[in-house]
Order: C-alpha cells, then structure tokens, then sequence
C-alpha cells in the first residue's frame, strides 16, 4: 500500500517519481484510487489541457516537444500525457513518444508520461482524466495531451481538453477528406505542420474552406485559425502557442472555459457510474436473480426490457 499523503506533497514538490507512482495508482485502477482522487480534487483545477490530435505521421509527438520549449521560454511547468499504441505482447505503451521527446528528460519543469490505449477507442487511454488530474495537482501549468494518431474517428480528446489542435500535413494524400467526417468537426486551432513542403499553401487554403463550408457561428463566435509550421526546425510554434492564449482568454471572457471542465466532470462522473454498474452486472451470471427473469421471459411472462428495468432497479437500491 503507498503512502498516498505522502505521495501527493511530494508530487506538488514536483519530485517526478511521486508523480509516477500516482500515474501508476491511476492505470492500475488501485484500491487506493479513490483517495487518489479525494487528496487530489481540492488541489487541481488550475492547469490548462491542450490536446493535440491528427492523423499517424503529421508530426504530433515533433509538434509537443516544440509547444513544451516554447512554453517552458515563458517559464511554465509542463506535464505532456501521450497515448501510445498498446503493445500486443506486454499491453503497455510503445513509448515511441517519449523517444521523440527525449530532449525534455532532464528539464525538472517538464513531466513526461506514456499510456497505453490498452483497446480504448477514440486515440485515448481510459484513464486519461485521472492522469490529467494528476499532473493538475502536481503543479503543472500547461498540461499537452497527444493522442494516438488513429484518424477521422479521434475525436474524444475534445471532451478531455480545454482547446483541441488538429495538425495535418501537406502530402499525406488527400488529408482533409481523409479527416473531415469526424476530425476537422472538433478543432480550436488548426496546424498545417511541415509547412516547408510543396503544398503546404494549397492544404491550408482547403483546409480553410471546409471549415468555412460547415460555419454557422455569429458574432462574437470563435473561429479557429490555421497556422503553419516546422516543427522540426521550432518555426512557428510561437505562432501556435499565441493562437492557444487568444482561445484560452476568448473562452475565460464568455464562461466556456467553466463550461467545458463542467462538461468534463459530468462525463467523469457519467462513465465512472457506469463502469460500476457494468462491474455489478457483470457478476451476476448465475445469479438467481438473473436466472429467475431469464425464466419469466421465456415463460412470457415478461419481456426483457422489463426484466432490465427490474434489474437495474434492483441493483441501483442495493
């Protein structure tokens, strides 16, 4: 059993390896997860989640390590949480992000934390909220979450972050169609990174004009920008980050910003409750209950949503 007091001043200290153990706590659904979360909620609250998504090789893990010098120039403390693809032999992360982000390893101002997908769709780990939490409450200014980079269908990160970046790249085939059924729908702000190749322009301008295609917002309404950058070389990034501030005071003025974490918590909340009730069904086969409405049903006696009606009803006043 861990010393979870213990754990978490010395996480607000910023010692990294605290800040590990609580991760660990977190992805190992703990028993101990529950005062986990009861230490940390009077504590977070304060860091701003980004969350960077697009499709694999647009440069999202380059794209990061760029966000995070630029951020640790203005003297932020900064976690970055990225979602790896699980391993199909161990299930942990593939950790292909922290190798591109090695640059950081030694900066006792920046976290770095891989997680494994381990079968969660949507480019995020499960436990994603929790360790968001954490390294709120360990003291982090900025928090970046990069997702896994699985295309049109990653879109969960804008339910986890407070602005969402949708990078894409010129040369990736046809990218905007590619990613327009369900990515281009989310973003805050959108990068055209590897802006030094040929037709990067040309993606930019299309990309400008299927976001004007599916506009319905009025006066006052936020529209998201397109900047171009080289991740690979810094250039831009400036740009992007002073793109993320304008958002963050354009969402603090109109009380989108409260509404969002507000949002967030109710789904927090929402999937925790269900996960708990799925656990509890999930040890009723050979229930007697269960074999008791499973017999009424066949008798004709009831029909099975009236039987779930029962059986959610019986569970929920236990």
């Amino acid at each position: 059993m861990q010393d979870v007091p213990s754990l978490v001043a010395q996480a607000r200290e910023g010692r990294p390896r605290a800040v590990a153990r609580l991760i660990s706590l977190v992805e190992g659904a703990s028993p101990q997860l529950r005062e986990v979360m009861a230490a940390l909620a009077p504590l977070a609250g304060h860091a701003y989640v980004v969350g960077l998504t697009g499709s694999p090789g647009v440069g999202k893990s380059t794209s990061t390590s760029a966000l995070v010098s630029a951020y640790r120039r203005a003297g932020k403390r900064v976690g970055v949480l990225a979602v790896d693809p699980s391993s199909p032999f161990s299930g942990g992360a593939l950790l292909g992000d922290r190798v591109r982000m090695s640059e950081h390893a030694s900066d006792p101002g920046v976290y770095i934390r891989s997680m494994a997908t381990r079968g969660h769709l949507g480019g995020l780990a499960w436990a994603a909220p929790q360790a968001i939490r954490v390294l709120d409450a360990a003291g982090c200014d900025v928090v970046l979450v990069e997702t896994v980079g699985v295309g049109q269908s990653e879109v969960e990160i804008a339910s986890q972050a407070d602005t969402s970046v949708v990078l894409l790249a010129p040369g990736m085939g046809d990218g905007i169609q590619a990613a327009k059924a369900g990515i281009l729908e989310i973003g805050d702000v959108y990068v055209v990174n590897k802006a030094d190749r040929d037709g990067a322009d040309a993606t930019a301008r299309e990309l400008n004009h299927m976001l004007g295609l599916g506009e319905s917002r009025g006066p006052g309404d936020w529209r998201p920008p397109i900047v171009k950058t080289v991740a690979a070389r810094g250039e831009g990034t400036d740009e992007v980050v002073e793109a993320l501030e304008k958002h963050r005071a354009w969402m603090e003025e109109r009380g989108v910003l409260a509404e969002r974490r507000a949002a967030r918590a109710a789904r927090e909340v929402e999937t925790i409750a269900v996960t708990a009730l799925r656990e509890r069904i999930a040890d009723l086969h050979g229930d007697a209950r269960l074999s008791a409405l499973a017999e009424r049903i066949v008798a004709g006696e009831l029909d099975p949503y009236a039987a779930a009606d029962t059986l959610v009803e019986g569970l929920t006043t236990a």
